[in-house]
């Protein structure tokens, strides 16, 4: 009889040595999934704030550029996909489409440098380029912190509890597919292009002599 209390003695005592250690890693991780969730707020804000500077932007192009339609719509189609997104990878998808449409706006762009004298062309240009810069700020500290929190999922015996209580890895905010940097928006160059090269005289053709 007192060796089977010994034996249940003993089993208590790992049941409480493991009990602890799961709720332990288990606030651990709930700790984490916090700082991803703040993380990813700010990155939010930063997505948001871009989302409402495009509509004027777009407008403001639109006005000295209205064959451009095709490009205006997939524009217009991405930002609807960003806003109406709800989870983080569903807004990261939508962000790498958005990407590529201010990618092909910003080559329309330089076809008209007629939008550099432009005021409010130029005041957007510098609210969108700070923008960006945030988001690259962002989306690097977002990373790193999804970064931690995956690790303390995936690891033995971690995983073990995250399987049993639901904590999944959190998808990294990568930037466009073929592209490490976001989008550049500077539209200076305009009025540093190389003026062309002028045409050559035209060779005078020989003179006919009078017989």
């Amino acid at each position: 009889m007192k060796s089977v209390l010994i034996v249940l003695d003993v089993l208590v005592v790992i049941a409480l040595i493991l009990g602890s250690s799961f709720i332990s890693r288990r606030n651990q991780m709930a700790i984490k999934k916090e700082a991803v969730n703040a993380a990813w707020s700010q990155v939010d804000v930063v997505l948001q704030r871009r989302a409402d500077l495009i509509p004027n932007l777009v407008e403001t192009v639109k006005g000295m550029a209205v064959q451009e339609q095709i490009v205006f719509g997939d524009i217009a189609k991405a930002r609807s996909a960003l806003l109406s997104a709800h989870t983080p990878a569903e807004k990261i998808a939508a962000n790498g489409q958005l990407d590529n449409a201010l990618g092909r706006l910003l080559l329309v762009v330089e076809n008209y440098p007629q939008l550099k004298s432009n005021e409010n062309f130029l005041r957007l240009q510098d609210e969108l380029a700070g923008t960006e810069n945030r988001i690259a700020v962002e989306r690097r500290r977002y990373n790193e912190v999804a970064q931690q929190f995956n690790t303390s999922v995936i690891k033995f015996p971690a995983n073990l509890v995250a399987n049993f209580t639901g904590f999944k890895p959190k998808a990294y905010f990568r930037g466009v597919t073929g592209s490490a940097q976001p989008p550049e928006v500077n539209f200076q160059p305009f009025g540093n292009q190389p003026a062309p090269a002028p045409a050559p005289a035209p060779t005078p053709a020989p003179a006919t002599g009078t017989r």
